[in-house]
């Protein structure tokens, strides 16, 4: 007896085939889109700190290279390579800076050494008391209160005032540095013909000085410069009498001789 034949039906074990492409669809759908949002949550400050890297050749000169290379030939120089190039062993910048503070420091030894001639000027010369003195990043500045120089309201120089701009008179023959003359004045307002307001009244107190020194001594005029604060510096608050003679002053700045034309230099 013959055996029957069972027959197949046809269908075959496992995913038909079209599911395979469309899996592979649908992944690299996902991966696109996974790699859409790891792009859109870029950290900016990230990514600049990663740019100025890349422009600033001194990192990749200062660093050797991390990745070794495949085929290093004997030729190759370590400079070339990377691991002797320095730009801290020739700092171009750097020495600038250095340059600035050895600069810095000379200003400083130079006002120091015009800052003790002046002292010992005024100590020979018994006038520590009279006139004081101080030093600022301008130079030395003298200081002469009005009662000295001035009656009150008024810009001509008083006789008893002229031996001491006499003796600064002297002082200032043994420097070569230029001068600036300041005049300032108390908060107490002024009207006057000849003085308007405490404007006047300081910038004419100046002139006086500068006008006096020059006659009595014969200096060069280019030297002198003046200015009027009125009463805008005051060294106290103008708040009773004794402070507002504090504040009615002179101040003689003799400028640090390298920086006296500080202005015009940058």
């Amino acid at each position: 007896m013959k055996r029957r034949r069972i027959r197949s039906s046809g269908r075959s074990s496992g995913a038909p085939k079209w599911m395979v492409t469309y899996s592979d669809l649908v992944t690299l759908i996902l991966v696109f889109f996974i790699l859409l949002f790891s792009m859109s949550q870029i950290d900016m400050a990230k990514f600049d700190a990663i740019s100025e890297s890349f422009r600033n050749r001194m990192i990749f000169d200062f660093y050797p290279s991390p990745v070794p290379m495949e085929n290093p030939t004997e030729h190759t120089s370590d400079e070339e390579s990377g691991k002797n190039s320095n730009e801290f062993e020739h700092p171009t910048q750097i020495e600038n800076m250095n340059d600035r503070d050895d600069q810095s420091n000379e200003e400083q030894d130079s006002l120091d050494d015009l800052m003790e001639q002046v002292e010992q000027y005024l100590r020979h010369h018994n006038l520590s008391d009279v006139i004081s003195a101080s030093r600022t990043d301008r130079g030395v500045v003298l200081v002469l209160q009005e009662s000295i120089l001035f009656d009150t309201g008024e810009a001509e120089i008083l006789d008893s005032g002229k031996p001491f701009l006499d003796k600064i008179g002297e002082l200032l023959t043994n420097l070569p540095n230029d001068v600036n003359v300041e005049g300032h004045t108390d908060d107490r307002p002024i009207t006057s013909y000849k003085y308007p307001s405490n404007w006047e009244l300081s910038g004419a107190r100046a002139s006086s000085v500068i006008r006096y020194l020059i006659n009595e001594n014969d200096f060069d005029a280019s030297r002198f410069s003046s200015v009027g604060y009125g009463d805008t510096r005051p060294l106290v608050p103008n708040s009773s009498e004794a402070n507002w003679r504090q504040n009615r002053r002179v101040e003689i700045v003799i400028m640090e001789k390298d920086g006296q034309n500080g202005d015009h230099e940058e």
